[in-house]
């Protein structure tokens, strides 16, 4: 595994990390990591993903991008354009990798953006696979507060605000606890605002262009969508209303609905007979595309 800065802005160097075995080309996983936009990092995917992906071929570059509120989402989106911009400009002289073959993988608010990235990047991508992720960020699950979070201790405004920072951050440093502000953002029906800038309730065309279900075009790339049915914070409806959107208009793709699947339901490894069946669609997914 290599280590590379692909963009300085802000007086942050953004990195990747590239694992990409040396010998013939492989073919490519570019993997975004979730947390809501406001916390993760590209230490993602685990270990078992990650050799599963080298098992089937691929080579994998997982990359950070600043996080909300410090920065807002066209912040964000421009982070994942410059680091897909290095990947296919910069590293087929470094690396041992396809571009041209490069499927996006995401996981959350990873797979929100994997579904960004299928009409904000250009060459466009081979394949996406998203994890539990959404295709619209306004709606009343984001926009109006959340009765499962609500069902938890109340977080003062003050203490969200204490747990972020007046300063961009290219990954959580782990000196606060982020989740408490994302935790308070639910809770009060906020994310669109302080994540994005804009607000739903008298702006809502400013959310267009970062909504990828209001953005699918018969040019989306073939896409595969996981989700469990038992999701509290992204709720499973989601990717059903992405699905239903790259039928009509006739994208291919594929829906895996997990019956028993909760937020993250693969992330211990492929004992459990659905995360098997989930990996063996990925699987399939990415060598059919890409």
């Amino acid at each position: 595994m290599e280590t590379i800065t692909y963009r300085t802005i802000d007086g942050l160097d953004l990195q990747a990390d590239i694992h990409a075995p040396e010998g013939d080309l492989r073919p490519v996983i570019f993997w975004i990591h979730g947390g809501a936009l406001i916390g993760g990092s590209r230490n993602g995917p685990g270990d078992w993903q990650r050799k599963l992906y080298h098992d089937w071929g691929y080579a994998l570059v997982s990359i950070d991008y600043r996080l909300a509120p410090e920065t807002k989402l066209p912040g964000i989106i421009g982070d994942v354009r410059a680091a897909w911009d290095w990947l296919h400009n910069e590293a087929p002289g470094r690396f041992a990798v396809d571009p041209s073959r490069t499927a996006v993988v995401g996981h959350s608010a990873g797979g929100y953006l994997t579904l960004m990235t299928g009409f904000c990047v250009e060459p466009r991508p081979s394949a996406l696979v998203s994890f539990y992720g959404y295709g619209d960020i306004i709606g009343p699950w984001y926009s109006e507060p959340d009765p499962f979070y609500c069902r938890q201790d109340a977080v003062p405004e003050s203490e969200a605000r204490a747990a972020v920072q007046d300063r961009p951050l290219p990954n959580s440093d782990g000196t606060t606890d982020r989740g408490r502000f994302y935790l308070w953002c639910r809770q009060n029906g906020r994310w669109p605002i302080e994540v994005a800038g804009f607000d739903p309730s008298t702006d809502p065309d400013a959310f267009i262009p970062y909504s990828p279900v209001q953005n699918v075009t018969a040019d989306y790339p073939p896409t595969l969508l996981l989700h469990g049915q038992q999701d509290t914070d992204v709720p499973h409806d989601l990717s059903a209303m992405m699905d239903a959107e790259l039928a009509r208009v006739g994208v291919p793709h594929e829906f895996y609905s997990v019956p028993d699947g909760g937020h993250g339901f693969d992330g211990h490894g492929l004992d459990k007979p659905d995360v098997a069946e989930a990996f063996k669609r990925v699987e399939n997914h990415l060598k059919r595309y890409a």
